[in-house]
């Protein structure tokens, strides 16, 4: 039997792509498959996050895709924020339309975490195809990050 665990937006995370406290977010939920070690989202990307022409705004594909990967931190129980991503945008994500996300890691080096995403449509055609590059941070660096905002 497959272990997935389900990631569902926290209300107190503010987090453009995946949190639930921010009123103009995407609030993306996401399946970590725990045999498979995939991140997995399907869902829809409405008419806020428009580009031209009626299919969704290349820079918020972008964003899908650094979610999926991102995602993938939590199998290990780590922190990594984004260092490089690249991506090949093969054919348009229309509107409204179902659309499924994988994410899962090639490589790692030290700190470093490559990761791939693709997002396909429900027929399973590529449609888009990312590529990161992770750096794994300590888990106390976002709350140092906060105390020194804090006392600025």
């Amino acid at each position: 039997m497959t272990q997935v665990l389900k990631l569902e937006p926290k209300e107190t995370n503010r987090c453009f792509g995946c949190g639930g406290a921010n009123p103009v977010g995407m609030r993306l939920t996401f399946e970590l498959d725990l045999d498979a070690r995939r991140a997995r989202g399907a869902f829809s990307i409405g008419a806020n996050y428009a580009g031209g022409g009626g299919f969704v705004h290349g820079g918020i594909i972008a964003v899908v895709l650094d979610e999926a990967m991102a995602k993938l931190s939590k199998l290990a129980d780590e922190k990594a924020v984004t260092a490089e991503m690249s991506i090949e945008y093969r054919k348009p994500i229309p509107i409204d339309q179902p659309i499924v996300v994988e994410g899962w890691q090639e490589e790692e080096k030290g700190r470093n975490r490559f990761r791939v995403a693709e997002i396909r449509d429900p027929q399973g055609h590529l449609l888009v195809r990312g590529k990161g590059r992770f750096v794994v941070v300590q888990q106390d660096h976002f709350a140092q990050v906060n105390a020194r905002k804090a006392n600025s």
